[in-house]
């Protein structure tokens, strides 16, 4: 069941929304700010508010990369791995990443503070290769900065 909380910040998008099922994106992140992820129950509380199918919510939720299926860390990496990426050192930054958390993609640290994933493209090609953690864009990464921009948020 949909939190107080999770049904007047989903109320607000639908009062500008043509009708309540275009608010389904909204809804999801709103459930994802309060649970951290969106669980199939998550999906079933949505799908009942807005008086849509489930089918209907899963559709929207696994088709758009922040909006998380199952379960992540406190604070979610999304390393670029475009072709820009690629060329100016991506790989070198998931090294950098994976000996520092000592995790790969798609991992977890043990103490549930990091989640890795690869995000397709982030629109800084111009200041690649970058990642994103939580909402914060970082670019014109080195390797040898990894370390002191994970710090910020431990």
């Amino acid at each position: 069941m949909l939190s107080d909380q999770e049904k007047h910040e989903i109320d607000q998008e639908i009062r500008h929304m043509p009708n309540k099922k275009a608010a389904c994106i909204e809804a999801l992140k709103a459930v994802q700010r309060h649970r951290g992820w969106v669980s199939d129950e998550g999906v079933a509380d949505i799908a009942e508010y807005l008086e849509i199918s489930p089918d209907e919510v899963d559709s929207v939720a696994t088709f758009y990369n922040l909006i998380f299926r199952k379960p992540v860390g406190e604070h979610v990496i999304m390393i670029c791995d475009s072709v820009s990426c690629w060329i100016d050192g991506y790989e070198q930054i998931l090294q950098a990443l994976r000996d520092a958390l000592g995790i790969t993609l798609g991992e977890t640290t043990e103490d549930g503070k990091f989640t890795l994933l690869p995000i397709q493209c982030l629109g800084t090609c111009d200041h690649a290769p970058a990642l994103m953690i939580d909402t914060d864009l970082h670019r014109d990464l080195k390797p040898e900065n990894i370390t002191e921009i994970l710090e910020q948020y431990t």
